[in-house]
């Protein structure tokens, strides 16, 4: 497990590292920032587990519930 780990850390840090080598064309100023659809993708990411923690006590029900 932990050398899959390091595989994706390498494969992130490659990937992160290709931004420095191609032009972007982005819409707004924003999107020319160095790591920007990185960090885009990764707070819009944690903001979904936030989200479906929130979700999964309001949808939770007892392990019996269906029993009843």
């Amino acid at each position: 497990m932990n050398r899959i780990l390091w595989l994706l850390f390498a494969v992130c840090v490659v990937v992160l590292g290709a931004d420095f080598f191609y032009h972007k064309h982005g819409h707004f100023s924003f999107e020319n920032i160095f790591g920007f659809h990185a960090l885009f993708g990764f707070t819009t990411f944690f903001g979904l587990v936030l989200v479906g923690k929130q979700l999964r006590k309001l949808l939770m029900r007892d392990e019996d519930y269906y029993d009843r």
